[in-house]
């Protein structure tokens, strides 16, 4: 090569290729190939994509062993059988690929380009057994993105050892990681076999309690696809049967377990607050929408879990949503504020009204539940308290109304000095915000505070939008939080609003599955047709 011939970034950093790509899929020839490409597409980095079918009958093996023919770097392995669950294949993976290097990838998702280079500069550089990366979670089909874990991405580090940063138990995917084949090999650390769903979470525990140097690197590495309308959900998406929780809280035992086995204590500990602060809040978030046997028996299987804490799990950060939630749990045998729980459970987690004290005025979850205790509320700042805020929407055709209450807690809010909310409205499929709007609260009965503002439903156009709110207060902290959709009296129902822009415009607030105030947009007499043939459809057998 003349000396000042230039080169990529990958021959220049990478002469030989290094990574091999483990790619698994069943049944899934509709989005297969993209991903196969995403791999390859990486550059001469990727030396080899193992691509392993576990016993496809849709055509994916066909179509595989199809690319194969004309990609030498791609080799096709079929299962005999199929697994039942994605931990088996990998495993069939690992063994079979020749590289220094291995990454995981799944068959609906795809690769970034210059992920791989991305990981592998930073594990060479860095002497790791482990580079991680940004996994970024893309809902379908509206192309919406949301980071994964993002705190964990912020800046590139290096850890000797994963104790260092005990928050690495919350990233639990796989995919988003570049793997020293020898290092996973040498420490016999696999995914459980067989049907066995969050088997990420077994393998996480497992390579976290190995002990490894990890590099972090800010790079957006993996595209997890959410594909929430699909005929099949992806397990993380399934989660109507109560079946998925038992199987999350097995995955989530046996990873404390491994940790607390390899006298890794302050990663076992912060796998169990893990547990309490992120599943347990999102499946008690849609207790509400389940039936009754499917309540009795999450009730009863969480609270059998739960007694298995010790002391010193719930000593940490005893006022956080998660132990509370957890708290009233472990008290009542039965279901029980199912209502004011799913506000708990909330991001930001609210605390709805009735609010009790006990016979020594100590501020407690229920009158007839004085054991939950809500002593951490008296000490901590008001800008950290799960306040409530009420909020009704009135469409009205001349000027729609969004109607505001803040809720007094424990005579915390009136000791703060609430001033004003920041109100704004987010549309849900590209995050984008409408215009903010300030309003001073003012003293209202019943001790509480109201404001009211109007809301242009014209200017915020079609689509799906979600309420954000900021309390402000005297001493210049604030809160961000939702706005609690009030029910009753027509409040959450379609109205059909005059529109000097588009005619005529259909609005619905409506409550989402945590309780926080949304609305749905339809502008125009051909948005109105969707939206009422939609309708028909659902009602007509």
């Amino acid at each position: 090569m003349h000396p000042h011939q230039s080169q990529s970034p990958d021959e220049t950093q990478h002469p030989t290729p290094h990574v091999g790509v483990v790619l698994i899929g069943y049944n899934d020839a509709a989005h297969i190939a993209h991903a196969v490409r995403s791999a390859l597409a990486q550059g001469p980095v990727v030396r080899e994509v193992v691509a392993v079918d576990d016993c496809s009958t849709d055509g994916s093996h066909e179509l595989l062993t199809g690319l194969a023919a004309t990609e030498p770097r791609l080799r096709v392995i079929r299962r005999e059988t199929n697994s039942g669950g994605c931990g088996s294949p990998r495993n069939t993976g690992i063994e079979a690929v020749t590289s220094p290097y291995v990454m995981f990838l799944d068959s609906d998702d795809e690769l970034p380009a210059g992920a791989v280079n991305a990981l592998l500069t930073a594990a060479e550089e860095e002497h790791a057994d482990v580079a991680a990366g940004l996994c970024v979670r893309r809902e379908l089909p509206s192309g919406r993105e949301v980071p994964w874990q993002a705190a964990l991405y912020e800046r590139s580090a290096v850890l000797t050892r994963p104790e260092r940063l005990p928050a690495l138990v919350h990233d639990t995917l796989c995919v988003n990681k570049l793997y020293r084949t020898d290092f996973l090999r040498g420490h016999g650390i696999r995914f459980p076999e067989g049907r066995f769903p969050y088997e990420d979470f077994v393998f996480t525990a497992r390579l976290l309690a190995a002990g490894p140097r990890m590099a972090l690197v800010p790079d957006r590495v993996y595209l997890w696809h959410v594909r929430r309308s699909a005929d099949r959900l992806s397990i993380s998406l399934d989660r109507a049967h109560v079946d998925n929780w038992r199987a999350r809280i097995e995955a989530s035992r046996q990873a404390y377990e491994i940790l607390l086995g390899a006298g890794r204590k302050e990663l076992a500990r912060a796998a169990r607050t893990k547990f309490l602060d992120h599943e347990l809040r999102m499946y008690a978030r849609e207790l509400h929408l389940r039936d009754a046997e499917y309540r009795r028996a999450w009730w009863t299987h969480t609270r059998k879990y739960l007694a298995e804490y010790d002391a010193a799990d719930w000593t940490v950060n005893p006022s956080a949503p998660g132990r509370l939630l957890a708290r009233v749990i472990l008290a009542s045998p039965e279901p029980r504020d199912l209502s004011r729980l799913k506000g708990l459970a909330a991001r930001p987690a609210r605390l709805s009204p009735p609010y009790a004290r006990d016979q020594h005025s100590t501020p407690v979850w229920a009158d007839d539940l004085p054991q939950v205790t809500l002593e951490p509320c008296q000490t901590r700042p008001a800008h950290l308290l799960p306040l409530c805020v009420d909020a009704a929407l009135r469409p009205r055709a001349r000027a729609s109304v969004l109607r505001l209450r803040l809720h007094e807690m424990y005579g915390r809010v009136a000791a703060a000095g609430p001033r004003e909310l920041e109100v704004e409205w987010r549309h849900r499929e590209t995050d984008r915000p409408a215009r903010r709007t300030t309003v001073p609260l003012t003293p209202s009965s019943g001790g509480s505070w109201s404001a009211e503002t109007p809301v242009d439903l014209a200017g915020l156009g079609a689509g799906t939008w979600d309420l954000r709110l900021r309390l402000r207060f005297a001493d210049g902290t604030s809160r961000q939080m939702t706005g609690h959709a009030v029910a009753g009296a027509g409040l959450l129902r379609r109205s059909v609003v005059p529109s000097l822009r588009f005619g005529i415009l259909l609005a619905q607030p409506y409550a989402t599955h945590s309780g926080a105030l949304a609305v749905r947009v339809a502008t125009g007499l051909r948005g109105a047709a969707t939206v009422l043939r939609g309708r028909l459809r659902r009602l007509l057998p």
